[in-house]
């Protein structure tokens, strides 16, 4: 299926001769006034329009190229402290569930609880709300460029960025977390998981976007177990092999330490019976002061 790019209507329509003609990208010092930032609303909508115009005829470097021009045109998001747009919208939500199940049972809430030092969402005035909405839109169609051209790390990075400016926005969650399939790492895969998840909260039970969802939801689920699994066997390798070489100077191996797992996704540890007898010990792993602790503190607990 074809990918189908987001478009948004102008702030107003005016003649080509009116916009910048150099590329006018901002800095962080930059400080504009209503009628500036409408101006480059504009700039930034006719350059979108150009991109999608190269994206449908398949040039995507070029699309990515306008798209990007297009961004650097906006005001910079003013940030908030909030590092995970999808994971505050969730606690905001639950938050927002614990307050109505404590109303409805009648019971006032008397626990003392710290204060917390969350900073409040800042309003925004629809001029602001405008240049969020336009940034959104170029960061998940530059994250649409980035798939075309096969850099799944980079489009992932794209619809992050617009999930900040608009953490509901379906088509970058799906984008990103098609792009997380790709990457197919144990984190990249419970990124994806998450992402299917809460487009579900966000779509009608009976949407398409919401049955593509839960049948993605079904089969990656499996995909990041075998990860989790190979990813810490791959773990476990390295730990072992680095532990190899600082006991082995001791007479020692990762063969005497027993790894067993927790059932909580880590591991526990316990020490394995051996035979350690002074005489397989150099010269100067008898004279060291540690290799001498842990033989006399193996010996007290009868390791044979």
């Amino acid at each position: 299926m074809a990918e189908q790019l987001d478009e948004t209507p102008s702030l107003a329509t005016q003649d080509s001769s009116s916009l910048h003609k150099d590329d006018g990208s901002l800095t962080s010092g930059d400080i504009l006034d209503d009628a500036q930032i409408e101006e480059r609303l504009r700039d930034a909508d006719e350059l979108k329009q150009d991109g999608n115009e190269a994206f449908r005829s398949k040039e995507w470097s070029s699309a990515l190229v306008y798209y990007s021009t297009a961004l650097a045109k906006l005001p910079k998001r003013k940030e908030t402290g909030h590092k995970d747009p999808i994971k505050n919208l969730n606690e905001t939500e639950s938050g927002l569930k614990e307050a109505e199940d404590r109303k409805g049972k009648g019971k006032a809430d008397t626990t003392q609880k710290p204060e917390t030092t969350q900073t409040p969402e800042p309003i925004q005035t629809p001029l602001e709300a405008e240049c969020s909405k336009a940034r959104a839109i170029l960061n998940a169609n530059i994250g649409a460029c980035r798939m075309k051209l096969g850099d799944d790390k980079a489009a992932v990075d794209a619809c992050t960025e617009a999930l900040r400016d608009d953490p509901k926005y379906v088509k970058a969650l799906q984008r990103r977390a098609a792009c997380n399939e790709k990457i197919n790492s144990w984190s990249a895969l419970s990124s994806a998981q998450e992402d299917y998840q809460t487009i579900i909260e966000l779509v009608p039970s009976s949407s398409p976007m919401s049955n593509d969802a839960k049948r993605s939801l079904y089969y990656i689920k499996p995909r990041v177990e075998a990860a989790q699994k190979k990813e810490t066997a791959e773990m476990m390798d390295k730990f072992k092999g680095l532990g190899n070489t600082i006991l082995g100077k001791f007479g020692l191996s990762t063969d005497n330490f027993k790894f067993e797992p927790n059932g909580k996704g880590g591991y526990n540890m316990n020490f394995s019976q051996c035979v350690l007898r002074s005489s397989i010990l150099s010269e100067d792993q008898r004279s060291n002061p540690l290799m001498h602790s842990i033989k006399y503190c193996m010996l007290a607990y009868e390791c044979e």
